[in-house]
């Protein structure tokens, strides 16, 4: 009898914790999973290098940026944010269709780990929380734990840029993407404000007429300007087979801890369900990096490493593997 209570019971416990994907859940997966179509596929057009195509593909990105960012109003930042991984899948597997670049099977069992990842964090994704107001969200945003979150970023964004940049950017990746991924988090959790406003506007209750709803959009505006400055510096300074993973771990993990503190993702789920959600983070993290390490490899016999022309810093120009740290020099500058 009591074997029996004992199943029974964490039958129901199981059965209440996890009640399957909301509506919201479902409509901000299938705007994020389009996001990453897009913008996965405006990669293969605009490297056919055609104008045409290079126009198409900026649409392509446009649609996807959309897409993502509706997705932000309907489904939470932990679901949202780490399904970006697939974009890297699509542009992979299209460049493996369509321009007939060949997949390594070491990059074939990324793009399975990056799925197996995002179907295990699909799965138990918390709920969507409940919001009637954009006041509430401004709310949820001066609370305390938040507002020392923002605090500590705001101040490691200013020890990073007029402390280490200056003297450390053209050599330490970190000095940029440090500023990317913290600015990136608050941008997130911005863009998230104004799409649950826009929603609720469209829906019929008007949000416009808030002051909150400007100042979340003034918000995004700032971050958004100082996360591109710095990205674009870091992708123009450094190799971008080594930005790209670098930067998505660390946008990831610091949007999903700002969503965690400022909309309390995981106050609704078991320990379980969050165990879980890390593993297939994990997991995704894991593909990510497989993909950008073996994107350029083939099946065939490995070609010899071919360093670069000599740096200032040899060492910080080149990684332990071989694979440029830094970006090759211009001709103009080496002659």
């Amino acid at each position: 009898m009591f074997k029996m209570a004992m199943e029974e019971a964490i039958h129901h416990s199981w059965r209440d914790s996890y009640r399957g994907m909301s509506s919201d859940n479902v409509k901000g997966l299938v705007l994020a999973l389009s996001s990453s179509l897009f913008i996965g596929a405006s990669f293969i057009v605009k490297k056919k290098g055609l104008k045409k195509a290079g126009a198409t593909g900026v649409r392509a990105v446009i649609v996807g940026e959309i897409a993502n960012f509706a997705a932000y109003a309907f489904a939470p930042a932990i679901l949202v944010t780490p399904l970006g991984a697939l974009s890297i899948i699509i542009s992979a597997v299209l460049a493996h269709i369509m321009l007939k670049e060949k997949l390594h099977i070491f990059g074939i069992l990324g793009c399975i780990l990056c799925v197996v990842g995002s179907t295990t964090i699909v799965v138990h994704a918390p709920q969507e929380r409940a919001i009637e107001s954009v006041k509430e969200v401004w709310d949820l945003a001066t609370e305390p734990g938040f507002l020392l979150y923002t605090s500590m970023v705001i101040a490691a964004v200013f020890v990073l840029i007029f402390r280490f940049v200056p003297q450390y950017g053209q050599t330490h990746i970190m000095c940029y993407i440090g500023v990317c991924s913290l600015v990136g988090s608050l941008s997130v959790m911005s863009v998230k404000a104004i799409g649950i406003a826009l929603k609720l506007t469209l829906s019929g209750l008007n949000q416009l007429i808030y002051p909150q709803t400007w100042a979340f959009t003034t918000v995004v505006i700032f971050c958004v300007l100082t996360q591109m400055n710095y990205l674009n510096k870091a992708l123009d300074t450094f190799n971008t087979a080594v930005v790209s993973p670098i930067y998505y771990v660390m946008f990831t993990s610091l949007t999903i801890l700002a969503s965690v503190i400022m909309f309390k993702d995981w106050d609704r789920q078991s320990p379980t369900q969050i165990v879980t959600e890390m593993c297939g983070f994990v997991t995704i993290l894991s593909g990510t990096f497989l993909l950008h390490r073996t994107k350029d490899m083939t099946d065939g016999p490995a070609p010899l490493p071919v360093r670069l022309p000599k740096h200032t810093d040899e060492d910080d120009a080149f990684s332990h593997e071989g694979i440029p740290l830094r970006r090759q020099e211009t001709a103009s500058r080496s002659t």
